[in-house]
């Protein structure tokens, strides 16, 4: 090749480069394994739908979403969120599942300016003094979820409770959130290690006490055991259980099966809401994965990806100016499953809280079925001490 050809050529490849956009880049740190790997690989499924109905694109540019599995480990999350920064370069940021894993990570992506979409995990600590512009609790903040549970037991007129939870922080937040709406006094707090799948002291402590009602918050394998062993115990004949969506959605009701009849919990999403976005995603949903109903976490991360493809669009897909990338994401212009919503100044949602019971349909199928609203345009305990000004709204 002469010099003159090469020269061309040379300028071709740079002119070719130069036209192609640089993808927005996402950070997804999922937990396929470890103890939260049911609500994880839930809460792929979600991302993953999103994903293909936007095409692979946010705001109508090049995307990449880039994965990796924290497994629940709050001891190698701050490790690998420094890789999304140094090594990818990531331009938002989602997952994990636990507060624990999330409180690790989040130091890293605030350092780095990276917005950071909170796809489940809601911890005090980034609700109150501690809030950050970066983060968004884009699901709930951790004591709401189990506020609307102590408002369903105040209402029902439970007097002796007994509370068990995760001794981790979403645990610990969940128990301050549940003992703030029911008000009256707890006979017990039993706190269980994360992963714990055999509660045979905790099951005898239960007969000994005899409560009238039970409060858990035991997300994934650890719910299904609980329910099962709670049952085989014969406790279910005196005690009445109740919790919230992470210990009776789909994943657990479908491990589980005729125990979870009639159980009532709480949650902020049921898959029969009635609004367009909802009705149109779990059509979706059940269309991609089997016919089955989607769970919260799934949902949950469906808004996350619709959220930043909104926010994008409205910046123009200028990723360079976070600013103004953080203000888009506050307004929450976008449809979320949930029906209508808004942050709060510390970034966490302002939204309703629904009553579910799991129920048997005409086929024999059982799932979650709405029963009524317990908390309307709801905000969290924490939001007066965050310093962050309102989102400003179009």
């Amino acid at each position: 090749m002469t010099l003159l050809g090469l020269v061309a050529t040379l300028a071709l490849t740079v002119t070719t480069a130069a036209a192609q956009p640089v993808p927005i880049k996402v950070g997804l740190a999922l937990d396929t394994s470890g103890p939260f790997s049911g609500p994880g690989q839930d809460a792929q499924r979600g991302f993953d739908l999103a994903i293909k109905q936007l095409g692979g694109k946010l705001g109508g540019q090049a995307a990449e979403f880039i994965r990796v599995d924290m497994a629940g480990n709050p001891d190698q999350a701050r490790q690998l969120a420094e890789r999304f920064v140094r090594k990818d370069k990531v331009d938002f940021f989602s997952g994990p599942i636990a507060s624990n894993v999330a409180l690790a990570a989040g130091p890293v992506m605030f350092a780095a300016k990276i917005p950071y979409l909170s796809n489940n995990a809601g911890p005090s600590q980034y609700a109150g003094a501690k809030c950050n512009p970066y983060f968004f609790g884009t699901a709930y903040q951790n004591d709401q979820f189990h506020e609307a549970a102590g408002k369903f037991a105040k209402d029902r007129g439970f007097k002796k409770m007994v509370v068990i939870a995760p001794n981790y922080p979403a645990g610990r937040d969940g128990i301050t959130g549940f003992k703030r709406t029911y008000g009256g006094a707890v006979a017990n707090e039993l706190y269980v290690k994360v992963g714990q799948l055999d509660f045979s002291t905790e099951l005898a402590r239960l007969r000994a006490e005899k409560p009238d009602s039970l409060y858990f918050f035991l997300p994934g394998a650890m719910g299904i055991n609980f329910i099962k062993q709670f049952n085989a115990a014969g406790l279910q004949k005196d005690i009445t259980l109740v919790s919230t969506g992470f210990s009776a959605d789909e994943d657990v009701i479908g491990a589980v099966g005729a125990p979870m009849e009639g159980l009532y919990n709480t949650a902020h999403w049921a898959h029969d809401l009635d609004n367009a976005a909802n009705r149109a995603f779990v059509a979706a949903y059940r269309k991609d994965f089997g016919g089955k109903a989607p769970s919260i976490y799934a949902a949950q991360a469906y808004d996350v990806v619709m959220s930043i493809d909104a926010a994008v669009r409205q910046v123009k897909g200028k990723m360079s100016d976070r600013p103004a990338i953080v203000a888009a994401l506050a307004k929450a212009d976008f449809a979320s499953v949930r029906g209508p919503f808004k942050y709060a100044n510390n970034h966490y949602p302002i939204e309703n809280f629904y009553l579910r019971v799991v129920t048997k349909d005409a086929t024999g199928t059982m799932s979650n079925k709405l029963a009524g609203t317990v908390l309307t345009n709801y905000g969290d305990a924490y939001a007066a001490e965050c310093k962050l000004p309102a989102p400003v709204r179009s």
